[in-house]
This record gives C-alpha cells, structure tokens and sequence, in this order.
C-alpha cells in the first residue's frame, strides 16, 4: 500500500475531538481508528506495540545494525478539528493542477480559488488531493500518520539502508491542546523526536507560541431602565469597555510572524451577567507575561470605575515555546535540515503562530521540533494537500532515520 492509498483509506475514518467530554480520547470514535492502525502496524511486523485505554499507540521499528544509535521517534495526532465536519469525508484526487479554479461542489457553488487560496499556484502542475466542499480533509494530521506508517514500510522493505531503533506515536485529542496530556515520554523511550504536523513543503519549525487562555467573567446589576440611573450595570456594556481597551492592532487578523496577540474567542451574556473568553499568545515569554499583566491591568481600571469584583479574570497558561527546551540540542535540527536536503526538499524554518503536542512534549523531556506533513487550509472545507508533498516528508522520515545512523 502506498502513502497515498493509506492517506485516502485514513481519511475515511470520522475522528473529531470534542474539548467539551472531558474524557481521553474525548470521542469513541478516535478509538475506532487507533484500533484500525494497530491492525495495521501488526501486519507490518512492528514489535512493542500498544494502545492504552487513553488512545495512545506506540509501536518499534527494531534497529538493522549492531552498533548503538540513538533512538529515534515520530509522533502524529488522529483526531481531527472541530472546526469544521469530518463525517463522510469524500476525498478526490485533480490531476496536474492548472493554476484555475477547482470546483468542489458544483451544486452548491464551493469552489477552491487562488484568488483566495494563492498558495494553491505554487502547486501548478501537481495533482491534488481537495475535498467535496462539505467536510474538511483530514491532513491535519492523516498524513502525517500516513507518511510515518509508509517510512516505516519503506524501511523494512530497503534494508539496505541503515537505521537504529524507531518508535512511532499515535496520539488523541491535539486539536482540543490534549494530545501530550497523557503521552507517556518514559514509556515512549526517545532520546528525541518529531512531529509530522506541519503544513507546506519544508517547514521544520522549533519555536512556537507561548500560550495561556483566560475567562473574563463581568458581573453587572439590572434594574428597571425607567429607574436605572446611577444603578444599573449593564455587563454586557463593561465587557465591551474591557475589549475597547485592549489593543485593536494586536489581533490575530492584524498580525504575523512573531507578533503576539490578543484573541477574543467567545462572549455570551446579558445585563446581569456576560462571560468572554480569550487566547493570549506571543513568542516572547517577557511579551507573554507581559500581556497576561495588561489584561488583569485592563480589569482592575473596568472595577475602580464600577466597583469591586464587577471583572473577574481567571487565568491559565496552555504551553510554552519549545525553544526553550531544543536550542541546547541543535544537532537534531540540523538533522532534520540534511535530511530535507537529502530528499530534495528546501528547508524553512520558521516560528509556528500556534502550538502543537511537540511543544508540551518538549516541556515534558522529549525534545519534539515539527516537521511538515504537506496539507494545507487546514481546519475547513478548502483543505487540500499535493501528493508530491506527501511523498517528500515519507522521504525526509526515512533520511532522518538514516543520518541519525549515519551519524553515529
């Protein structure tokens, strides 16, 4: 079975993690295709392989030499976004894209535009792999999963090319910020690994976003509004205050690259009583806590104006930079850079505006850059990925094996 042949089978499999359960995997379903991969992984002839009752599957490409070489890991999620449905996920593959509009649906008019979508004519001459305009893909991160299974194969079916010990790793629940809750480094045995949960070709990415979310809670005070001078609080009008005062230029829609942010992802209420909630996201860990600061700052001036408690912020930090945690084992960057090289591929390093399971893993002893899995508009119904870009990051999983023996 080719990587593209597993990707298509995978992305049939509906694994939606849903933040609301409060349980690991937070949806059955996601146990449905662990159980499948296993099958797979047995079939393939990998030794030490487990699935616990969280969802998390663990498998060895034993070594094909005598010598000592660090072990080496590769780790993707399965669960898909919520963001958008993953029922019924209807795959189709265009042929030698010409640079024109893909239309997806012709009865409901979804059609994939580079207008929209330029990054679409770096892949001019590529087949495609798009959606039917009513679901999302699934590459994020099938196939990432699917890459890592077919260097797997590759590997076992070239033992002419050299490599120590690999493990892979399966988890839940990344789109929900579970996916490294319950991974268990120690069990996993790395003394590194990678992430196949990036987008476009070459990225190799070390740095990510320090993150925290915060739920602001505005208690107001209704009265009749024919008698409501001087009394009458109306939360839902503070909140509004609260927002106005922090700054419009630092949003996710107005700011890039290592630029932080402030993101208000929810607000619901009414007079008496409105709840946001918000991300809190900057590269910078100074940056970082400095906007936590800002925004209880923003609260206590909303409270000497209307009273004490009226703003409630609660705080929790997500994740940190990996950064932090690589930068003092450069070597396995620059592993990751040869074997780009190696399998053709220009590397672009680059800080991720986000987070991934590598992020908390790092923070958890397993070093854990990401490297790319190939898809892209990740999230929703315009996702596509080029085959090409699925075939170059099985090669750089199977040239990282490699060097790393090479190396050592």
């Amino acid at each position: 079975m080719t990587v593209i042949e597993r990707f298509l089978k995978y992305v049939t499999f509906d694994t939606q993690s849903d933040e609301s359960t409060g349980v690991t995997p937070s949806t059955p379903k996601q146990m449905v295709f662990a159980k499948y991969l296993k099958t797979e992984l047995e079939e393939l002839g990998l030794e030490e392989i487990t699935l616990d009752e969280n969802g998390y599957l663990f498998a060895t490409l034993p070594a094909n030499v005598d010598r000592e070489i660090p072990v080496v890991g590769f780790i993707a999620h399965m669960d898909t976004s919520p963001d958008a449905s993953g029922t019924n996920v209807k795959p189709r593959i265009v042929k030698d894209y010409d640079g024109g509009d893909i239309v997806l649906c012709k009865d409901d008019d979804i059609i994939l535009s580079p207008r929209q979508f330029p990054e679409l004519l770096d892949h001019t001459g590529e087949d495609l792999i798009v959606t039917d305009g009513h679901t999302l893909l699934g590459a994020d991160d099938k196939a990432g999963v699917a890459e890592i299974i077919a260097a797997v194969a590759y590997l076992k079916e070239h033992p002419e090319i050299e490599h120590g010990k690999i493990r892979i790793g399966f988890n839940p629940d990344e789109e929900i910020g579970m996916g490294a809750k319950k991974f268990d480094v120690k069990a996993f045995g790395c003394k590194w690994a990678y992430t196949m949960d990036g987008s476009e070709v070459g990225e190799l990415e070390f740095e990510n976003f320090n993150a925290a979310a915060a739920k602001v809670t505005v208690r107001g005070r209704n009265v009749h509004p024919g008698y409501a001078k001087n009394k009458m609080i109306n939360s839902l009008l503070v909140a509004h205050e609260l927002v106005g005062l922090l700054p419009a230029d630092e949003t996710p829609a107005t700011t890039e690259g290592y630029e932080g942010f402030f993101h208000l992802t929810g607000m619901d209420g009414d007079v008496e009583h409105t709840e946001l909630s918000f991300i809190i996201r900057d590269h910078d860990r100074q940056k970082f806590e400095a906007r936590k600061r800002f925004l209880q700052v923003c609260a206590d001036q909303l409270n000497e104006r209307y009273g004490a408690n009226v703003v409630k912020v609660d705080l929790h930090d997500q994740y940190y930079n990996m950064r932090e945690q690589v930068e003092p084992l450069m070597h396995i960057i620059d592993l990751a850079f040869g074997a780009m090289k190696e399998a053709g591929v220009e590397p672009k390093v680059r800080a991720i505006r986000g987070g991934t399971d590598g992020a908390q893993l790092s923070f958890k002893g397993l070093p854990c850059p990401n490297i790319f899995a190939g898809g892209l508009n990740f999230h929703g119904r315009y996702e596509f990925v080029p085959i090409p870009s699925i075939w170059k990051a099985m090669m750089v999983i199977v040239k990282i094996a490699e060097l790393t023996a090479r190396r050592y």
